[in-house]
């Protein structure tokens, strides 16, 4: 990929996430019936964009966010709006860092979309789902769902820029080829940060920064072993599923 691309796929990534945060701000004053409309249109924009963007499709991807600006712009003219651009030097910069999530992935629950939002946030986010093998080392069962069927669900996640299979041995292998800026870690990952940091060092890897989720969202479904106990216990009550 020359230097133009990716300086090109940069700007792109500026301009959706702009809007992107111009429509968390402005859902609850679009109170009439119309402004809403426009807004769900702007939203549709947004995601259409991401989409061709993800496909290399630059020219439809910057067409259609360039689609969505204007009808937020529009709205704001006309008075149905209140909202403020966010400065492009900012968005640029937050859109050329990279933050490297990982995870098992399983069950998708509010757990995993919280994490992934969070991360979002930070930059354009890398997400490593772990390998079957993995998971059996990990979790002490067999894997329900597959790596592959695993690894598409998450490409699929609004907040993912891209998504890839780990490796079996090597976790650092793949910060080594991606090369972040930041890894997140949600709240219960068993990494100790100072060990991760050190372990990095020592393979050359530095300025790389380990942040962690200071904490969890709550819900009695909001982990997989939940929901999987909670399917047990569904099932064993009623057979016919």
């Amino acid at each position: 990929m020359s230097i133009d691309q990716v300086d090109l796929i940069t700007r792109i990534e500026t301009y959706i996430r702009n809007v992107e945060q111009v429509l968390e701000k402005i859902k609850p004053q679009a109170t009439d019936t119309n402004t809403r409309e426009i807004v769900d249109i702007v939203e549709s924009y947004v995601k259409d964009s991401r989409f061709y963007l993800s496909r290399g499709d630059y020219i439809t991807a910057l067409s259609t966010i360039a689609y969505a600006e204007g009808l937020l712009d529009a709205l704001r003219l006309l008075g149905h709006l209140s909202f403020e651009w966010k400065s492009p030097s900012e968005l640029l910069e937050r859109a050329r860092t990279k933050v490297l999530t990982a995870g098992t992935f399983e069950i998708l629950h509010p757990g995993h979309i919280y994490y992934l939002k969070e991360a979002w946030k930070l930059g354009r986010v890398i997400t490593v789902v772990a390998r079957d093998s993995t998971v059996r080392k990990i979790k002490g069962r067999e894997v329900i769902i597959d790596e592959r069927q695993r690894l598409e669900v998450v490409k699929s996640i609004y907040y993912v820029h891209k998504a890839r299979l780990g490796y079996e041995d090597d976790f650092l292998r793949v910060i080594e080829e991606e090369r972040p800026n930041i890894i997140l870690l949600g709240p219960d990952q068993p990494f100790d940060e100072n060990e991760l940091i050190a372990n990095l060092k020592r393979r050359g890897i530095e300025n790389i920064q380990i942040k962690r989720l200071d904490r969890r969202i709550e819900g009695e479904l909001y982990s997989t072993s939940n929901i999987i106990r909670k399917i047990i216990e569904k099932v064993g009550r009623s057979p016919t599923l």
